[in-house]
């Protein structure tokens, strides 16, 4: 099998060791591994196939002889490097936000639209993770039924906010106070509320991600992001509409037999997904599957998945096994 040269920029950071961790666990077929960050990482040790690597600090020919860098140093920062990286002639699997809404840049999942990677060679966007567990079962809702109307809300753990979440939650469990508007331990939160609407910038992008992965563009979907006091996994609460009248048995069959889905749904034996269930796993758990006879067609749904895994780090490494 022919290997590749992959760069990781951001290496050091929460998403960027996890992808380090989840190249290893997939036996990706790697040649080279060049780990990058900020100088002031620069120099750490990460562990790869009990291997010492050192992380240097990025630079202008750092992306040369590349055939692939998976991208986790944040938004401004990749908007600087990206198209430093493309020039060196290198896939970018980008995880920030920089780029996910651009018309002319894929936004993939790869269960649900690795069609629109044929031919396609330069920058690729991971999506939010919250969006990224939903469309996977909102895709097969979409195939087999038809999809009318989505209203979701989330309960999504501190690691989403990246290792200073985790900081924070833990600073705070210990008693130490700080400055910021609302405390995470025993409390609940929002995401920063940055735009006249009222809605989160997490908010806007499930909705306007959601509907260009799903090539939705006019999808109803109503979105409230909160976050939990927990340190990993993401659920979410679905209630949907579909096109075509379906029973309950009707998708349980559907997700049973799905790419990338664990059906778990046993009301009577308690069995549903929770995000301890999830933690550690690349799949996106779904379960609580009800009637809602409140609309025509209509359902609930309860799902789950590691955010940090499905939701970005392994998201972005099954993008570059689509590229092999």
């Amino acid at each position: 099998m022919k290997k590749y040269n992959i760069a990781i920029l951001g290496a050091t950071g929460l998403v960027g060791r996890t992808m380090l961790k989840v190249l290893e666990e997939r036996d990706f077929p790697v040649k080279e591994l060049r780990l990058l960050a900020s100088e002031r990482s620069a120099g750490r040790k990460l562990k790869f196939k009990n291997e010492e690597l050192e992380v240097h600090a990025v630079k202008e020919n750092s992306f040369e002889g590349i055939d692939i860098t998976l991208f986790s140093p944040g938004k401004t920062a990749s908007k600087f490097w990206a198209p430093v990286a493309i020039k060196s002639g290198c896939i970018v699997i980008d995880n920030s936000s920089a780029w996910r809404m651009n018309p002319e840049i894929p936004l993939i999942v790869p269960e649900v639209n690795p069609h629109v990677l044929k031919n396609y060679r330069g920058i690729i966007a991971n999506p939010n993770c919250s969006t990224i567990q939903m469309v996977v079962i909102l895709n097969e809702i979409k195939k087999h039924f038809g999809l009318r109307r989505v209203v979701v809300s989330t309960y999504q753990s501190i690691s989403g906010a990246g290792q200073k979440g985790i900081d924070k939650l833990l600073s705070e469990l210990e008693g130490n106070p700080n400055n910021d508007k609302h405390k995470i331990a025993f409390n609940l939160m929002f995401h920063d509320i940055s735009t006249f609407s009222g809605h989160s910038e997490e908010e806007i992008k499930m909705i306007n991600e959601t509907r260009k992965i799903l090539e939705m563009p006019d999808l109803p979907i109503s979105v409230t992001c909160v976050r939990l006091p927990i340190l990993g996994g993401h659920g979410e609460s679905l209630n949907i509409q579909t096109e075509k009248s379906c029973s309950v048995e009707d998708l349980r069959n559907v997700f049973s037999n799905a790419k990338g889905v664990v059906l778990l749904d046993s009301p009577l034996e308690q069995e549903y997904p929770t995000p301890a269930i999830c933690n550690g796993k690349d799949e996106c758990f779904v379960g609580r599957i009800r009637k809602d006879d409140a609309f025509e067609n209509g359902f609930y749904l309860w799902i789950c998945a590691d955010n940090v895994r499905k939701g970005a780090a392994t998201n972005a490494v099954q993008i570059a096994e689509l590229f092999i």
